[in-house]
Formats: structure tokens, sequence, C-alpha cells
């Protein structure tokens, strides 16, 4: 019976070399898809290193399916070099993973920046073994295959997959344990332990060649005792390793929540600063201004041996004016027309932090406008950078600000998703609505799915404009 499951599985190995290369190609391009540059955990930042790996692992198993296709139609001739690229694509694939677990450990060498150079000191050893010694020993090509693809296994991919298990478990109780988020936890843990079983199915079992350990423990040895190829345990471990990633993915959403709920609680701090600033200025502020006022003209009425006193009065008074004048912001101590770009250029620098932004502008022909018409403007540009950053999972917002026969236009435009039918009824969408309507402003969205989103707000500037 175990010589049947043998053979039953020689015969369809090339469809277990497909579904092993599309679970890992899956794995690798749903990383690269959701990775985000702006991440502020390790894990985070490190996944696209497995994202490529797994690219490129898929296009090496696909390669067992390919090359001989390839062979019979370009001809013999291209046998060598295509086996030569398979097995560098191999190793380099490994160097992946390698480079994924290292910058895990990343915050644990910082001082010693030469260590993410370990990988690619493995590839360089892994050339020796393959490319000197293997062509001066083996005359087959065939056979100089399975001696190269044995020694990247052993060199880098089982040192590769040591690393990132040890990176992984750090990474786990450094930095995913203290977010409270159980679900995630738990996952990285399984991700551990599939990489674990992955370094040993993939990194010690290898192909047949002359030296040991392979001439004992290898792929054909491995099938006769297990009964089944080493590749499905790999393709069962694909399996686990795609939930999980799929799983640990989350980790983008959380931080993305994160994110924009600070920037919310910020917005609102502003909001509350603001308010208590204007109450200051048309308040209390105006109050003792006109304080120091109607002492200054006491002054010139009282007998002159009270004059030191009154004197010291309008001092106290006027440390009182400073005082006050410095919890205000500088642009809210004058009433009548703010510069445009200084007031928006906070809020560009403070979504900076998570997304790419490019802005485009000619500061010397935007006009001055009054306080309360670049309150709305700003409040308005947040909210749409905001709406970007949580809805549409793009890399890159380009703000762009013009004014041409008096109409100034603000467009603020993504490149990811598009807007579904129904984010246009959320309240990100209504709150930039209401501030276009506050400013008399025209509102417009143009949206495509997966070609991104144009938020503009056009304002047409009357003489009114500058005088409040």
């Amino acid at each position: 019976m175990a010589s049947g499951i043998s053979d039953f599985i020689l015969k369809f190995q090339s469809f277990f070399f497909m579904i092993f290369g599309l679970l890992f190609y899956t794995i690798g391009l749903s990383v690269l898809l959701h990775s985000r540059h702006y991440s502020r955990l390790t894990l985070a930042k490190s996944l696209p290193w497995f994202g490529a790996f797994g690219i490129t692992i898929a296009t090496f198993e696909w390669g067992y399916i390919y090359i001989p296709l390839l062979v019979m139609i370009l001809g013999q001739q291209y046998a060598t070099l295509l086996l030569l690229l398979h097995q560098i694509m191999l190793a380099t694939a490994f160097v992946f993973l390698f480079q994924f677990g290292i910058e895990m450990l990343g915050p644990y060498f910082d001082r010693r920046r030469w260590m993410r150079l370990i990988p690619t000191f493995f590839f360089a050893v892994w050339l020796i073994g393959p490319y000197i010694i293997g062509f001066s020993l083996i005359d087959d090509i065939y056979e100089w295959g399975w001696f190269a693809n044995a020694c990247s296994r052993y060199l880098i991919c089982f040192p590769a997959s040591v690393v990132t298990v040890i990176g992984l478990i750090r990474q786990q109780r450094k930095q995913i344990k203290p977010l409270k988020l159980p679900r995630i936890d738990s996952v990285v843990r399984f991700a551990a332990g599939a990489l674990a079983a992955y370094g040993v199915f993939a990194g010690l079992i290898v192909p047949k060649t002359f030296f040991f350990p392979a001439t004992i423990i290898n792929s054909e040895s491995f099938t006769k005792v297990m009964f089944f190829s080493p590749y499905v345990y790999r393709s069962i471990i694909g399996v686990v390793l795609l939930i999980t990633v799929s799983r640990i993915l989350e980790i983008y959403d959380f931080e993305t929540d994160t994110m924009i709920k600070n920037m919310e609680e910020a917005q609102v701090i502003a909001n509350e600063r603001e308010s208590v600033a204007r109450d200051l200025h048309d308040g209390a502020l105006q109050q003792v201004y006109a304080s120091g006022l109607l002492a200054q003209s006491l002054l010139k009425h009282v007998p002159q041996d009270n004059k030191k006193e009154v004197n010291q009065l309008i001092s106290t008074i006027n440390q009182a004016i400073d005082q006050l004048r410095g919890f205000l912001p500088q642009q809210k101590t004058e009433y009548t027309s703010v510069d445009l770009v200084s007031a928006l250029l906070p809020k560009i620098e403070e979504a900076r932090q998570y997304v790419q932004i490019e802005t485009d502008w000619n500061t010397q022909l935007l006009p001055s406008l009054s306080v309360e018409q670049t309150r709305h403007i700003s409040a308005f540009l947040s909210e749409a950078l905001s709406n970007a950053i949580r809805h549409s999972r793009t890399e890159r917002i380009k703000v762009s600000i013009a004014c041409v026969d008096q109409k100034l236009t603000l467009q603020v435009q993504d490149f990811g998703t598009g807007i579904s039918p129904s984010a246009e009824q959320g309240h990100g969408l209504k709150n930039m609505r209401d501030r276009a309507r506050l400013l008399g402003a025209d509102f417009n969205i143009e949206s495509e799915r997966f070609d991104g989103t144009v938020i503009r707000m056009e304002l047409f500037i009357t003489e009114e404009s500058h005088d409040h």
C-alpha cells in the first residue's frame, strides 16, 4: 500500500509543485499588497521580505513544471542556463526568508548593523559550493542541480528558518503581546511553529546527493519511511502559513485604526484649544486690555503721590496681557487674514507620518483668507486626509491648491481602492460636505473602483473674503 501511495505521489508530483507554488505565491502577494511603510511595528515593517520570499519560492517550484517545457521549445542548449537560474532563484528565496528573520531581530542589534549583511554572506558562501566545488566534481548538469539544491537548503534555508522563528517569538513577546491582541498574538505563535516545521521539511529534507547527510536523510528515504513526499508536508505547512499570515496582516488594520483614532483625538483637542483661544481673545484678554486702557487714562488724573502705584498697576496688567497672548496660537492674534499654506502645512506634516504626500501649489498666487475661512478649509483638508488614509489603502496622496480667476481649488487625490457606495454615506464625506456648505464652496468627488479618488472643493473668492 505504501508503495502504491508513493507511486501515486510521484505520478502527480507536478500537481504538488503547482499547489505548493500557488500557496506561497498567494502568501507573498497578500503581504506585498497589504504592507504599509508607515508601520511602527518591527514585524509589520519586516513582512515585505517574507512576501518576496513567498513569490520567489513559488516561482522556483513552478520552474519544475515549466523549465522542461522551455527546454523542449528552446532547445537543449538552454537547459544549463535555465537550471543555473533555477537554483539561483531558490537560494535567493531563502535569502529573503533569512532577511525577514534578521530584520525582526534588528532592534536587538542596532549597534551591530553589519549583522543585517549575514544573509548576503551566506549567499556568497553558497555560491562557492555549487559554482566552484560543484562544477569541479560534477559533470552532469542535472546531478549538479540536486547538489546545488541541497547546499542552499542546508546552508541558507535551515539557518534562515531558525532565525525567523526566534525573531517571531521575540516580536510576539516584545511588541505583539503588549498590544493586548490575543487573536494576533496566538496566530504569530502558530506562524512560528509552522516556520519551524518548514525549516525541517524544507531545510533538512534535501534531494539525494553525494555528501553526508544527504546520502542518508533525503527526499527518497523520507518518502519510504513517511509514505508521503516532503512536498505533501510542505504543502500542508503552506496552508497553515497562508491562514496565519492572512490573520497577521490584520495588524495593519489595527495600526491604521489606532492612527485614525489618534488623529481624531488630536483634532478634538485642537478644536478645544481653538475654542479656548477664541474665548480668551474675545473675552478675558479684551477685558484685561480694556482695564489697562482705563488705568492709563486714570494716570492723568491721580495725584503725583499716587502715580507710582498706578504705574505698577499698568505694568501688572501689561504682563497679564502678554501672558494671555502666550496661550494663543500665533495666527489667532490677527483676525484680519491668514496665510492659507501656513495654516494647512501642519495638517499635511501630521499625515506624512503615515503616507507619502505630494504637494502642488504656488504660494505667490494664493490669497490670504479670513480666519474663519481658513479654519474651515483646514478642517476640510484634515478630514480628506484622514478619510483617504483610513479607507483607500493608498501609499501616496497628492494635495493641490490653485487660485485661477478668483476661484480657489483644493484637491486631495489618493491612488487607492476607490470609494465604495457604503462609504459615500459615511461621516467623513458628510463632514466635508458640511464644511464646503459653510464656506459657500462647491464640493465633488470623482472615484473609480481600484483607481483612486479625487476630492475637490472650489471656493469663489470675493473682496469680502479678506475683510472678516
